[in-house]
């Protein structure tokens, strides 16, 4: 055991792109509404076609139909394929880079993922080349939630309560990185140190600041 801060992180939108920008690309493309996949996701949100997927109590070609039917109640044709083929951005090389460096420095690792039983592995991926990549990510935690797998999602406390469990460390041990406000908020609230996303390089310097290092630690001369 060690007495340094575990560190969990969320994948997408963290250790990979966004899926928004994805989003916001096939919005553009199809003459769709900026934002209307986050509104369609935001109604309902405990029990809409996208809750449902990623507690795997639907499968892909019911979150297809209705997820396109739920679009289909704000006035706009997009099916729920077509999401889903676009969920899984591109990995961050200097955020796979940091997690190493932690490791090395003998922090716990864990991660807590909203995903689908949809695609290849933990993170939908198109292709089995692509989950293989993902796969070896992934190896890097001691300890990772899939809430299609626990049948929890973010941002139910719960989820976060099985990665302390995992680990076997305290919330108020934890540093937590997650894109959305809405994950960060009950991270928080558990005691964890809660840090929104919003970019590659301001992650890691408040991961930085979070963990008492100096500026640059993880990447030489950046910030």
């Amino acid at each position: 055991m060690t007495d340094l801060p575990a560190v969990v992180f969320d994948f997408g939108g963290v250790i990979t792109a966004s899926p928004f920008e994805a989003f916001a690309r096939i919005e553009a493309e199809r003459g769709l509404p900026k934002d209307l996949v986050r509104q369609i996701n935001s109604t309902n949100p405990d029990s809409n076609a996208w809750a449902r997927f990623e507690r795997a109590e639907i499968d892909a070609a019911a979150f297809d139909a209705e997820f396109a039917a739920e679009a289909r109640a704000l006035g706009h044709d997009l099916p729920g394929s077509v999401v889903l083929a676009v969920l899984s951005g591109a990995v961050r090389p200097r955020m796979v880079a940091a997690l190493d460096l932690l490791k090395e420095r003998g922090h716990r690792l864990g991660c807590i993922t909203n995903n689908v039983p949809a695609g290849h592995g933990a993170q939908m991926s198109a292709t089995e080349e692509r989950a293989a990549e993902i796969a070896a990510i992934m190896a890097r935690f001691e300890y990772v939630v899939e809430s299609s797998k626990v049948g929890v999602r973010k941002p139910d406390p719960a989820i976060y309560e099985l990665a302390c469990t995992g680990l076997g460390v305290r919330p108020e041990d934890c540093v937590y990185l997650d894109d959305l406000g809405i994950n960060c908020k009950p991270a928080a609230a558990l005691g964890m140190r809660a840090i929104k996303v919003t970019s590659e390089d301001q992650a890691l310097a408040d991961l930085e600041q979070a963990l008492d290092l100096a500026p640059g630690t993880f990447w030489p001369g950046t910030f």
